[in-house]
């Protein structure tokens, strides 16, 4: 493992250059990308010490993280939260606006993965212990804080059956990493056992952490307010979440044949409320359906901000609402009867159904649903999830228009919270347990 570790220290110091031209490339488009670039190697001003470090790579992990932050902060610990992206660093930035001013919490890259980058993070933070959130594995990262005496936990963890048998053959590099951890926070039985067949020592089920995301009263008000608002109040709405790309054309012939269902049937045509999952497509969808011959209008134009009481008249109702901005998944749910996760008709794998689950949207997706494992297969067997395998699938599940009950996705919700009590509860036993 050594060796390995030191031709993995050449080939970041050797692609570091191509590394920084890629973070200026993508800061063309989004320059918080490129702001702040000493953090990456390890050099911050006034950073604080004897924290406690989450590291969340992007937004979904940070808001599934948001539980456990909170509670920290309210027992009087101090936090420093690392990100790559800048949508996991934004979100932190504006949930914990007003502690992040107190000095409770500070916010920063994550370093490269360069051990002098590392060395510099530990000791201007000298965090107690550190938490990654769901499936980040990085060697540096896990390897400094041994070297440091710094016990890092997985949490919330995950471990997918196609990373799995993908990780099981070759070198096994990636698992060896995972042994070194100090022990792991997973998300099901079914992960437990992965992850102890790999050799991960100390290990809790502690559930899924996204079930106990605080909703935002203010967007939810707002969504419903804007379905009225809208004209969409006797209409069915039907919400795509972080669509990817290559996916676009699915939906628009799944939204094609329901309109022309709608149409048949003398019914009024639903209003589909298409949220792209990266900031880049905006332009890019909004065009696309445009194309598509469909009467698209776009969130930005048609709400500046979500106080209702800036509102002007509505226009008619689209066919399409793109939902491009950032941070207000849960406006863009509430307005809905049905969700449809993205990513599922892309190998790559279907996103987050918990945040539709929790507002009691029942869920579609595509086939690919590798990345959601828990809670999907849970979920479905619940009854308030399903895929689908292609757009006339699609179609004919939207037309089907069949739900579960509200109380069976209500019961499901309840069978799997309470995840931040047991993470809380599962760390001073692990830190006990931690040897170097």
């Amino acid at each position: 493992m050594r060796i390995w570790m030191i031709l993995w220290s050449l080939l970041w110091s050797c692609t570091l250059p191509l590394i920084v031209f890629y973070l200026w490339w993508r800061g063309q488009k989004d320059p918080k990308y490129f702001i702040k670039l000493a953090e990456r190697f390890g050099m911050y001003q006034k950073p604080l010490s004897n924290t406690i470090w989450i590291h969340a790579v992007s937004l979904g992990e940070l808001r599934s993280a948001v539980p456990l932050i909170q509670t920290f902060l309210s027992n009087g610990e101090k936090v420093v939260t690392t990100h790559f992206t800048p949508a996991g660093r934004n979100e932190a930035e504006k949930v914990f606006a007003v502690e992040i001013a107190q000095g409770q919490i500070q916010v920063v890259w994550v370093p490269f993965e360069l051990a002098f980058a590392y060395r510099s993070f530990f000791n201007a933070f000298q965090p107690k212990f550190g938490l990654v959130m769901e499936a980040e594995i990085w060697p540096r990262m896990v390897f400094a804080a041994r070297a440091a005496k710094k016990p890092l936990f997985m949490c919330n963890a995950q471990y997918s059956n196609d990373a799995f048998m993908r990780d099981n053959s070759g070198l096994r590099i990636r698992q060896k990493v995972m042994r070194k951890f100090s022990g792991a926070m997973v998300k099901s039985n079914l992960k437990a056992d992965r992850f102890k067949s790999i050799g991960v020592r100390n290990i809790v089920v502690t559930g899924e952490l996204r079930f106990d995301q605080p909703v935002p009263i203010a967007q939810i008000e707002a969504g419903l307010a804007a379905r009225q608002w809208i004209g969409a109040a006797d209409r069915r709405v039907i919400t795509i979440a972080s669509a990817v790309e290559h996916e676009d054309e699915v939906y628009i012939k799944a939204i094609q044949a329901l309109n022309e269902h709608h149409i048949e049937q003398d019914l009024k045509p639903p209003l589909f409320v298409y949220v792209p999952r990266r900031p880049e497509r905006f332009e890019t969808v909004t065009a696309t359906l445009i194309d598509a011959q469909l009467d698209v209008l776009t969130r930005t134009n048609l709400w500046t901000d979500l106080d209702q009481t800036q509102w002007k008249d509505a226009p008619d109702c689209p066919n399409i609402i793109v939902g491009d901005s950032l941070g207000e998944m849960n406006f863009y749910l509430s307005m809905c009867d049905d969700v449809i996760i993205g990513g599922g008709f892309n190998p790559k794998g279907a996103h987050n159904i918990s945040e539709a689950l929790v507002l009691g949207k029942p869920v579609l997706t595509g086939p690919h649903v590798k990345t959601i494992e828990y809670p999907f297969a849970e979920a479905q067997n619940a009854g308030v999830a399903s895929s689908v395998q292609d757009a006339a699938a699609l179609a004919k599940a939207l037309i089907r228009n069949q739900h579960p009950s509200a109380s069976d996705i209500q019961r499901f919700i309840q069978e799997h919270s309470n995840a931040t009590s047991r993470t809380l509860a599962a760390i001073p036993q692990l830190l006990k347990a931690t040897r170097f």
